[in-house]
């Protein structure tokens, strides 16, 4: 089992970003220890009782929907590989149910408010300047945080950056006004922090680069200097991003393709529309929604 587990994520390490490759590690790890409390320790063995109990077990230990529906798409996509190498049959655990998600996404930031606090005057200072090229890059294009921890100095082209978003599909997102300015001053300061031989965008007081925690961290830190009285991550910045677009654009596609989403599901789930706003603009642009009162004859 470990062995087929290493192999699989070798493999997987080909195409996939490290972080990707982590969890997967991390899940399947799990998976094979709990085999290992059933005496299963051959690949081959793998079945749907198996995946099943190992999923029982993981929800009574306390683990959240979301997290059993990663364990199962980890285990999932493990047991393809095994078929595809013959070493199983078929995929036992596509008959085992995903369990069902919450409903619940976090609120997008009111855009006035995000305004106030992208907008806030820092000391100029690198480190400042690169934490606002972040922070401008976050909401200009709606990057996941290991995208954005992920980013080299070759992934910005001109008003576009490059990204590898999840399963290693790339995608070119725009760069807004105020994230390209934001970076052009981060970019004249950066050799403060590091040495022409490091590729990453964003480095840390060291001169390397700047992991997921530690931007997570500088976020928080800003959110409170800042004065935002909500709290702020990576993942709230995207989801404002996608909100504020949708609610200006109402083209479900494009956010679609701009946050990187594969089924156009995801974007409706992930994105909250103002119907408010929708209702105003179909009144206002649809030749048949104003209806002319019939004369009397």
């Amino acid at each position: 089992m470990w062995e087929a587990i290493d192999a699989y994520l070798g493999r997987l390490a080909e195409r996939a970003s490290p972080a990707t490759v982590a969890g997967y590690r991390q899940d399947l790890t799990a998976f094979a220890r709990f085999a290992e409390t059933r005496d299963v320790v051959l690949a081959e063995r793998l079945d749907a009782p198996l995946a099943r109990a190992f999923l029982g077990a993981e929800r009574s230990r306390g683990l959240s929907p979301r997290s059993l529906a990663r364990r199962r798409a980890a285990l999932s996509r493990f047991a393809d590989a095994l078929v595809s190498q013959g070493q199983l049959a078929d995929n036992p655990v596509r008959l085992v149910r995903t369990p069902k998600q919450p409903g619940h996404l976090p609120r997008p930031l009111d855009v006035d408010s995000l305004a106030r606090f992208l907008d806030t005057p820092h000391d100029d200072s690198p480190l400042a300047c690169r934490d606002q090229a972040m922070l401008e890059l976050f909401y200009s294009s709606g990057l996941r945080l290991a995208e954005l921890a992920a980013l080299d100095l070759t992934s910005l082209q001109g008003g576009y950056v490059r990204v590898v978003g999840k399963g290693g599909k790339p995608r070119q997102v725009p760069v807004g006004r105020r994230a390209r300015a934001a970076l052009t001053q981060w970019l004249a300061v950066r050799g403060c922090l590091t040495a022409g031989a490091e590729p990453a965008l964003f480095v840390g007081r060291r001169g390397a680069r700047l992991g997921h925690r530690a931007i997570q961290k500088r976020l928080a830190h800003l959110c409170v200097e800042r004065g935002l009285a909500e709290h702020l991550h990576p993942h709230r910045l995207r989801h404002s991003f996608a909100s504020h677009l949708l609610e200006s654009s109402q083209d479900l596609r494009a956010v679609q393709e701009l946050l990187g989403h594969a089924n156009l599901s995801t974007t409706q789930v992930y994105t909250r529309l103002d119907w408010q706003h929708l209702a105003t603009s179909y009144d206002a642009a649809h030749p048949r929604a104003k209806r002319r009162p019939r004369s009397d004859s």
